[in-house]
């Protein structure tokens, strides 16, 4: 697998400060995509292990508080091959941090209660691994600046672990980063 970008210290894609990993590859080609650049399979530098291991020193700080993946596509079946390690890894480093999946491929491809191509041997597996996952392809008709860590209204930002125990898609809850509390 090969990467197209690293952004350290992304507030962007997910809540807090984050590292986001946009992989190389994708075959939605979404008209009006952000990145068409990361399409191609090919694009960027080999996802190593420096690379990896540069991701998990990067997150260590408390306060990062995980991992976006984003692409291209990180559910083409030849990514899930190089992440399913990855975030097994990232996980038993991180318990306590999140990891966020951007895909043009809906929760019912990936689970298998649509047809897909993106369904392989690790996508159950890597399923079980990530904390949001923001599905469905980008539409450029319904792009709205105002959504918050998606780009178009028909994308869905999932409770992962909620929704995979009711099988069905299950809408994360944003939890407020600062207090309510005031002082006297």
């Amino acid at each position: 697998m090969n990467y197209a970008a690293i952004k350290y210290c992304d507030i962007a894609n997910g809540p807090g400060v984050r590292t986001s990993l946009f992989v190389s590859g994708c075959t939605h080609h979404c008209p009006g995509c952000f990145n068409e650049v990361a399409w191609d399979f090919g694009c960027g530098q080999p996802f190593e292990k420096a690379v990896r291991n540069e991701i998990f020193a990067s997150c260590k700080p408390d306060y990062v508080a995980g991992l976006s993946l984003l692409g291209g596509e990180p559910m083409e079946p030849e990514n899930q091959k190089a992440l399913l390690p990855f975030v097994r890894n990232f996980k038993a480093l991180y318990p306590d941090k999140t990891v966020w999946c951007y895909s043009g491929y809906t929760f019912e491809q990936l689970t298998g209660q649509a047809p897909s191509r993106a369904r392989c041997a690790e996508t159950d597996a890597l399923l079980q691994l990530l904390d949001v996952l923001v599905d469905g392809p980008f539409v450029q008709s319904l792009y709205d600046i105002s959504l918050r860590f998606r780009g178009s209204s028909n994308q869905r930002l999932l409770d992962l672990p909620k929704s995979l125990a009711a099988g069905k898609p299950v809408l994360w809850v944003d939890k407020p980063v600062f207090s309510t509390h005031t002082m006297d």
